[in-house]
């Protein structure tokens, strides 16, 4: 492939971000708390003890918002619903109107500015009610999930044609119930998190047919995050150590979604560390995996970063040397290794025959501010997204049907556990004042896409 091939007709470029780290009015217009406002407000939680009340107001600020998305020449627009926005506990019989207006009106504005609405339904902050009443370890929040589904496509459907059901459920089954860095903030309840993963899934699968008869001729997926796992070294520990790894977040979500089975080895492993026993599997009903695995037309893919696995539960002197060369790291520790998403999605080519792809989030985290004259030289973001792009370009053209690009995130914002102390954004916000200020990736990525990925010779 010459470096001088575009990308193909109709590519998608555009942005992304999620309710709660932008919209702040935490309790404006009817909204109910989420887990979100609850955790953040839970001392220790967060860095510096911040939280999503205001963020980057969007709410109110919206309309400059996407008059910063139209200068910047994307043709697609990636954002959540903020789900107690819309049911305040998640119980209600009818929709909060004055939620679904605030919505309509954005979607109304994007469409007016030829940025296509790409709509997430739960980007993780679900209901604070619905968490008190068990949360998504109990089956019934399928029921309410698929209740808030129909809803927001019933009155949002005839302008939306691309959903996605759910943001990264690992994050809310392994960092909610193993890590505890996410709500609920549980330790090491591998019960409820395969729980968790289960019941995404199943109301993935259930909320399919409600979505496409409110939203015809629309798209419906789900985005995973994924990654390449590698062995730090060619010793069994590490190896088996990765292959759990890969198992629990990769293969725990795409096996069931792709090919109708969960990976079995992931529960074999727990069971025989005593994490876990059959008692606690018995979450998986006749049907459910039939339900989980109906066709969806694409895959959301996130990714940041590969993972590297030592397997720290043996004397290190026993296992083998480390043999992977690290590649440099963003402000947030994450390794930078463009060439892992190339990998990712030649397997997902290859071992799940996905036949549509969006990168629906990629970015990385560096902290440059404003210099002297006001400018935000970001020249790392330029560098990581330049070259993880040319990575796409080139799966696509080894066959990967990769059909668009969302770079993480639009503005700098509330980055959930590490509160304002990681920058994401495209444009630098102040979050004193709010103002936002375009950086030079913005500028980069602008000229970019105004030649669809065209690089000069």
């Amino acid at each position: 492939m010459s470096e001088h091939n575009s990308f193909p007709e109709n590519f998608i470029w555009g942005t992304a971000t999620s309710s709660y780290q932008i919209e702040g009015a935490a309790d404006v217009g009817g909204k109910g708390p989420s887990v979100w406002d609850t955790f953040s407000h839970t001392p220790g939680k967060i860095k510096d003890n911040d939280n999503g009340d205001i963020a980057c107001n969007h709410y109110y600020l919206w309309p400059q918002d996407v008059a910063l998305m139209k200068e910047l020449g994307i043709n697609a627009y990636r954002f959540s619903i903020s789900w107690p926005r819309i049911f305040p506990t998640g119980s209600e019989s009818k929709p909060n109107q004055f939620g679904l207006d605030f919505y309509s009106k954005l979607i109304d504005a994007l469409l007016e500015n030829d940025i296509i609405p790409y709509t997430t339904l739960n980007h993780w902050d679900i209901p604070q009610g619905l968490e008190d009443a068990g949360g998504w370890p109990k089956r019934k929040i399928v029921d309410e999930f698929v209740k808030y589904s129909y809803h927001i496509t019933h009155h949002l459907g005839d302008r939306v044609k691309h959903w996605i059901t759910h943001n990264e459920p690992w994050c809310v089954s392994y960092l909610g119930y193993i890590e505890g860095r996410k709500p609920p903030g549980l330790i090491h309840n591998w019960a409820k998190s395969l729980a968790t993963a289960h019941h995404l899934l199943l109301s993935h699968g259930i909320a399919i047919p409600e979505i496409r008869n409110n939203s015809k001729h629309s798209e419906v997926g789900i985005t995973l995050n994924l990654n390449t796992a590698v062995p730090a070294s060619g010793s069994i520990y590490d190896k088996d150590a990765c292959r759990f790894y890969d198992g629990q977040f990769n293969r725990l979500y795409l096996d069931p979604l792709y090919k109708k089975e969960y990976p079995e080895d992931v529960f074999e492993d727990l069971k025989a560390r005593g994490l876990v026993n059959d008692s606690d599997c018995n979450f998986i009903k006749d049907n459910d995996l039939n339900i989980i695995s109906r066709h969806t037309d694409f895959l959301g893919v996130n990714y940041y970063n590969r993972a590297v696995i030592r397997n720290e539960d043996v004397d290190q002197e026993l296992n083998s040397p480390w043999e992977v060369e690290l590649g440099p790291k963003t402000d947030f520790g994450w390794e930078i290794y463009p060439s892992g998403i190339y990998d990712l999605l030649m397997r997902l080519k290859t071992e799940y025959a996905i036949n549509n792809i969006y990168i629906t989030e990629n970015g990385c985290s560096f902290k440059d501010g404003p210099n002297s004259k006001g400018e935000v030289e970001d020249e790392r973001r330029i560098e990581y997204h330049h070259s993880h792009i040319k990575e796409i370009k080139r799966a696509i053209y080894d066959g990967v049907p990769c059909q668009g690009y969302f770079a993480w995130s639009l503005m700098d914002n509330f980055e959930w556990g590490q509160g304002f102390s990681q920058r994401f954004g495209l444009a630098w916000v102040d979050f004193k004042t709010l103002k936002r200020i375009p950086k030079a990736s913005y500028h980069w990525y602008k000229k970019f896409i105004s030649t669809n990925g065209q690089e000069e010779s």
